[in-house]
């Protein structure tokens, strides 16, 4: 009787002491404590009844407590894991982003290249530059037609608005492929392109007198190794013809007006890059054909490719429908490659295709430079670049 009445006080402390939350061991089974008088024993249960407390007043909501805040520091490295993952994603596409652009940029000067090579062989043997720059639109608007229809390209969705904003650009477009094609069929492919290489000093004079536009300091300065470099190149050309050189010049006024009104007139337009040289194509053809048969006209096209079957033989086809079909590729991914990168970007990398260009039609065609002209050149493009770096 004594030993129950000193237990009973343990087992309630016990009890008491579970319910007021103490913290315990989750694999603790609580029974009563042994007396003081008599020693514990593990083997000794007959004396002693075993006091179980139910898991409810075992302390378990504070069990719970712990085990969802383990919960929420497990979801707190699960956020930043995603964390990770997604800056991964990210810097994988930026990654991916830059690969693109340097396959746009390796494709846009490997097909300049090749459209040069074939158009002055062209020209070379069939000279008639007005005709040649009619194939070379004529091709490219059919090849989109086919794209469309097909639907290997999406259709753009026009308007009259869109094409009355396009018809000045149009008219620039035209008039700088032609004048460069003239240019081309009268000198070497590499003088012409060094005259063009000044475009930007054009861009700035034009911009300045008749928009009213201001420039840096540096940007005027930027366009003396620009002018310097192409008149000591035009000066020293060993095979210079005036009609050549003007060619190349009114190529460079006609396309800064093509840029300006491209920049005027196609604000909020939501045409692609792609399909918006397409329908460009498709006007300037429009344009340049009634031109081209007065200038030149079938007669003059029919002896002219007598000739030319004749001494170069049916491989005059192939070399007409590659410049078209190139003229018309280079021209594309140039454009798609604008709604990927930045003015400057794209500025500077026109600088590279022009010296790619040079130097390739310089080996191919044997032509001949002088030391001096060669100089005038590297100063003209490097006035180019100077001018990319300054415009920014």
């Amino acid at each position: 009787m004594i030993s129950s009445i000193k237990q009973s006080p343990a087992s309630v402390a016990v009890s008491d002491l579970v319910r007021s939350n103490a913290i315990v061991s989750r694999s603790t089974r609580f029974c009563a404590l042994p007396s003081k008088t008599q020693p514990f024993s593990l083997l000794s249960s007959s004396s002693r009844p075993l006091y179980l407390t139910p898991l409810n007043q075992l302390g378990f909501r504070s069990l719970k407590k712990r085990e969802d805040d383990s919960f929420k520091a497990e979801a707190y490295e699960a956020d930043r894991s995603e964390s990770f993952a997604i800056d991964d994603a990210e810097a994988r596409s930026a990654a991916a982003q830059k690969a693109k652009i340097g396959v746009y940029f390796a494709t846009w000067w490997a097909l300049n290249v090749v459209f040069n090579i074939y158009n002055k062989k062209v020209l070379n043997a069939f000279p008639y530059p007005w005709l040649t720059s009619t194939l070379s639109l004529a091709c490219g608007s059919l090849m989109m037609l086919i794209s469309w229809a097909l639907r290997i390209a999406e259709t753009p969705k026009t308007d009259f608005d869109f094409w009355k904003a396009l018809a000045p650009v149009a008219v620039a477009h035209t008039i700088g492929h032609v004048a460069a094609t003239v240019s081309m069929s009268k000198v070497a492919v590499s003088f012409t392109h060094i005259i063009k290489s000044g475009e930007p000093a054009f861009s700035v004079l034009v911009s300045r007198f008749l928009l009213g536009e201001t420039f840096p300091v540096q940007v005027y300065l930027s366009l003396l190794p620009i002018i310097g470099g192409c008149a000591l190149a035009a000066v020293t050309e060993l095979n210079f013809n005036m009609i050549g050189f003007m060619g190349a010049m009114i190529s460079n006024i006609a396309f800064v007006f093509r840029n300006i009104f491209s920049k005027k007139g196609m604000k909020g337009k939501s045409v692609s890059g792609m399909n918006y040289y397409a329908c460009l194509s498709m006007l300037s053809l429009v344009i340049l054909t009634p031109f081209a048969i007065a200038v030149e006209g079938p007669k003059m096209w029919a002896a002219g490719w007598d000739n030319a079957l004749s001494q170069i033989g049916p491989q005059i086809i192939w070399w007409v429908a590659a410049q078209s079909i190139f003229y018309h590729l280079y021209n594309q991914v140039s454009y798609m490659s604008l709604d990927e990168i930045s003015p400057l970007t794209f500025s500077i990398g026109n600088t590279m295709k022009r010296i790619s260009v040079i130097v390739s039609s310089i080996i191919i065609f044997h032509t001949p430079v002088q030391p001096v002209n060669a100089l005038g050149a590297a100063i003209a493009i490097l006035g180019t670049f100077l001018y990319s770096q300054a415009k920014q």
